[in-house]
């Protein structure tokens, strides 16, 4: 079994990032079927969305899908499955402003479900919109770590997935 004690340092993981463009379009890469498909997954991952309820207590449900020859040959490597469910929930929501995700951590071999929280403001500034992301401690340091690393991979996704929604708005 894995240590499942609190993560030494309790505090979120935090990331800001600014980008080009309105609020709407940012809120979309988190609230829409498409959006979160056109970022959501570190490198060498993507996700497929089955369920995408942004309203307080609505579901967001999706597979984790592994691509890449390295991260397939890692997790196999691990023990771990190459495409595993994920399931969470809106726990807030101010639309365009603010939101909560609740995910349900259930896919870590050895180790009992639980939740972790993520917290996202966004805040426009000029043409400009700032992206706060706070993530909750998981409950081993290991963990904590490649989810934090996980996270800023994708985050790489972020400025393309919005210049793919401007251009196909202009279209």
């Amino acid at each position: 079994m894995k240590n499942e004690s609190a993560a030494p340092n309790p505090q979120p993981v935090r990331f800001e990032r600014t980008y080009d463009g309105p609020v709407d379009d940012l809120w979309d890469l988190w609230t829409t079927m498409d959006g979160f498909e056109s970022w959501w997954g570190p490198e060498g991952f993507r996700v497929k969305v089955s369920r995408i309820e942004p309203r307080v207590g609505g579901r967001l449900d999706y597979d984790m899908i592994a691509t890449r020859a390295e991260e397939i040959a890692y997790m196999q490597k691990e023990g771990w499955a190459v495409r595993h469910g994920t399931h969470g929930t809106f726990v807030e929501l101010e639309p365009k402003r603010r939101l909560k995700l609740r995910h349900r951590i259930d896919f870590i071999p050895g180790v009992e479900p639980y939740d972790n929280d993520m917290v996202v403001e966004l805040v426009p500034e000029g043409a400009r919109v700032r992206m706060v992301v706070e993530i909750e401690p998981h409950r081993d340091e290991q963990w904590t770590r490649m989810s934090a690393q996980g996270f800023e991979s994708q985050l790489t996704k972020v400025p393309a997935a919005l210049a793919a929604r401007r251009s196909s708005s202009l279209s």
